[in-house]
């Protein structure tokens, strides 16, 4: 099938059956960073409602850098990924110390202006300008290929290849591509056939597609990578701890040690409550675990 034929049946089954997510109402920088943290290895669904109260109540970069630390986990814990969350504060400390006391990512589009005026022919979906901000959204804390990737195509309709699990697995599929695909040429072809000027809408009816109708049970395409199951993994320890230290009145943010190990007798303790040490997440003193502020 032509690659205009595939364009054309995507982005017309997105244009009358397309999702109506939150993230797609919007085009600020800041909640499509949030959502596509939250997104991750996390189903749609369960995402929404933690969502819509977490851009309630830390509405911008600079709200979300005074936060302490047990308001954000009061957020996050309930989706397993603490560290995630402490992660966007650091970033956004260091938005608000770059762009002052109104910081936005659209600060990174700036440094278009300086392409632009060597470059006259330059165009903001031009892989040379977008390259500018790419680089620029590389340098702030916990930003990677995939998130720098996912701002610049859902914020700003840049040409710049998403490639999410969904995604890959409706390109391997449709166009025939080699499971074994390296990640960087699947970049390069991805980025060949992205619409002009309509790189928002799709990536947006891709992953719709992968989610909805190539899906991995269809189409037989494994993951490149498999999430650990939750279920007495190391994972839940750390989520059930930081639950009772930000949730329970009754221990008045301070858990001690053996109530962790009596709820999970057969998991060492012990390494696990190092790791959240150096992540700081939490402080112990005489067997007392308190959040780590």
């Amino acid at each position: 099938m032509q690659i205009k034929k595939i364009q054309s049946n995507i982005l017309t089954r997105y244009a009358q059956h397309g999702r109506i997510l939150p993230r797609r109402k919007t085009r600020d920088p800041y909640a499509i960073h949030v959502s596509e943290v939250m997104l991750q290895q996390t189903q749609v669904d369960r995402v929404i409602p933690y969502f819509h109260q977490w851009m309630k109540d830390f509405t911008d970069y600079a709200s979300l850098a005074k936060a302490s630390k047990s308001d954000l986990l009061k957020h996050r814990s309930w989706l397993w990924f603490n560290s995630r969350a402490l992660r966007l504060q650091e970033c956004a400390k260091k938005i608000v110390e770059s762009w002052g006391l109104k910081p936005t990512l659209n600060s990174c589009k700036d440094a278009l202006h300086a392409s632009q005026r060597s470059k006259q022919k330059t165009k903001c979906g031009h892989v040379e300008s977008w390259g500018i901000i790419r680089n620029n959204l590389r340098k702030l804390p916990w930003i990677g290929p995939y998130t720098s990737a996912a701002i610049m195509a859902f914020t700003w309709n840049l040409e710049v290849p998403v490639i999410d699990t969904n995604i890959r697995r409706v390109l391997i599929f449709l166009f025939k591509l080699d499971e074994k695909i390296s990640m960087q040429a699947l970049e390069d072809f991805a980025t060949k056939i992205i619409p002009k000027w309509k790189s928002r809408d799709w990536h947006n009816a891709l992953m719709d597609y992968g989610a909805l109708e190539l899906t991995a049970r269809k189409t037989k395409i494994k993951p490149v990578s498999k999430q650990s199951k939750f279920e007495w993994s190391d994972r839940q320890v750390r989520w059930r701890i930081l639950k009772q230290l930000v949730r329970s009145p009754i221990t008045n943010n301070q858990l001690p040690i053996t109530i962790v190990q009596k709820e999970f007798p057969h998991k060492q303790v012990k390494p696990i409550l190092q790791w959240m040490k150096e992540e700081w997440l939490i402080h112990i003193k005489k067997w007392i675990i308190t959040i780590a502020e």
